[in-house]
């Protein structure tokens, strides 16, 4: 089954979206410049989520993705409310008054955040009364708690995460006589989903990450080559660090049941993620919800086990590990991705082809064939296939797409290869999972005069 060129095409760019930053009185005053980014699916539906909004009250952008895993309900409403709770955990006391104010008078809110979002980006309109009433209180608490001083970026986002991933786990255990309803919030709550989230604000970039989604910056050298800094840890079995702090929270006596097979209690790969409350909730919690919740619930297998060797819970967290970086006229983009990009391809590989993708300048590196065999003709093909791939870079408007190209069809000298992308594009539902996941990729391009100006400011 051969997929045409034509074919791949509308096929990796079916969830394309790019928004350019509007230029202000001729004067770009953001240090971004815009944005693209795409989704190609291997589950389906596919469990990945994006999402990308302008602060409206505070400065700055705010850019996810959300890679869910037990079904796709749980990164959905992640995508859908932690920018919220993240912009309110940002605004200043008086703004929080005016908002309360507002909805106590039943007078139009002030919006917090303008959204930008392909068509397929789904918003649950039965829930925003319940997530609605959910940020409320959580906004009146911040009123309440008002300490005067100005809210450090790292701490909202901290906050943010603990505090939706809380609302999440105590709407499940409330419930709601809405049967819809009631069966969403549990659903939400039993799945799970990690989060990579970058603020930008000015030269200001944090990135705020739960799971094993990645954050990478690409770096222009004085040379014009590309290099990438990584600005996120990936919280799995392979990262020390982690294992130590997950060993650290529980007994041990525990020591040899907790990560086994790479996994959390043998189940889990990430070490951190939102929902998931089957290893966060005492057994006597998961039992009492589980019996009383609808009978879709009982009938999934999922909700009934108990995970093995289930003694001191919570063993999972949604708290993010923050890091800060200062922006420099030399960081020309950004990449927000979940694991199925990094999973295929090495950062610097990333770093390289979306350098030469947004400068359109290929820096010629010696055909390197490692240790390969190659006859004359080989060669011939490899440089042929060199001098189509410059003049191809054009047919793709959308850098996440160019990337979701190379990873999907890169052959061994680093080309895509037409034949194998069709063959990987081709595979029936049930067999892609088995040779990729889902991929969500944002890159974000940066305006470095901007960035040189703040910096001479600063």
């Amino acid at each position: 089954f051969y997929l045409t060129p034509p074919q791949v095409n509308s096929i990796l760019k079916a969830n394309e979206y790019s928004f350019k930053v509007p230029e202000f009185d001729g004067k770009n005053v953001s240090s971004v410049l815009g944005f693209d980014s795409n989704q190609l699916p291997a589950n389906a539906p596919i469990e990945d989520r994006r999402s990308a909004a302008t602060c409206l009250q505070t400065r700055g952008m705010l850019l996810g993705v959300f890679d869910g895993h037990a079904g796709c309900a749980c990164a959905q409403a992640v995508s859908e409310r932690l920018f919220y709770y993240i912009a309110v955990s940002l605004l200043p006391h008086e703004t929080l008054l005016e908002i309360e104010n507002a909805v106590e008078s039943g007078r139009a809110l002030l919006p917090i955040l303008q959204w930008h979002k392909h068509p397929n980006d789904y918003f649950s309109k039965e829930a925003s009364k319940l997530y609605f009433n959910s940020l409320r209180t959580y906004w009146q608490e911040l009123i309440d708690l008002n300490s005067g001083e100005t809210t450090d970026v790292k701490e909202a986002l901290i906050n943010a995460f603990k505090r939706l991933d809380n609302d999440i786990s105590l709407e499940a255990q409330v419930g709601d006589p809405n049967s819809f309803l009631n069966y969403l919030v549990l659903r939400v709550a039993f799945s799970g989903a990690t989060a990579c989230v970058a603020h930008v604000d000015g030269v200001d970039l944090h990135i705020a990450n739960t799971g094993d989604s990645r954050a990478m910056l690409g770096v222009q050298e004085e040379d014009g080559s590309w290099s990438a800094l990584n600005l996120s840890y990936d919280h799995n079995a392979q990262n020390e660090h982690e294992v130590e702090r997950v060993k650290m929270e529980h007994p041990k006596s525990e020591e040899k049941s907790l990560v086994k097979q790479d996994r959390l209690l043998g189940l889990l790969m990430p070490f951190r993620a939102f929902g998931d409350v089957k290893f966060k909730w005492s057994i006597e919690l998961q039992k009492r919800v589980v019996e009383s919740g609808p009978d879709q619930l009982n009938d999934n297998e999922y909700t009934k086990f108990i995970p093995p060797n289930y003694h001191t819970p919570p063993y999972l967290t949604a708290e993010p590990e923050v890091i800060y970086h200062r922006l420099r006229p030399q960081d020309k983009f950004l990449v927000l991705a979940t694991d199925g990009l990094w999973e295929t391809m090495h950062r610097q590989d990333v770093a390289r082809i979306v350098g030469e993708y947004l400068t359109g300048v290929h820096h010629q590196q010696p055909i390197a064939v490692g240790g390969y065999k190659v006859t004359l003709g080989q060669m011939h093909g490899l440089l042929a296939e060199r001098r189509a791939r410059i003049s191809s870079v054009f047919e793709d408007q959308n850098a996440a797409t160019h990337l979701i190209r190379h990873a999907v069809g890169n052959n061994e000298f680093g080309t895509v290869d037409h034949e194998r992308l069709s063959k990987m594009l081709s595979l029936p539902e049930e067999l892609a999972r088995m040779y990729r996941d889902d991929m969500t990729i944002i890159v974000v391009q940066f305006n470095s005069h901007v960035i040189g100006a703040c910096q001479n400011e600063g």
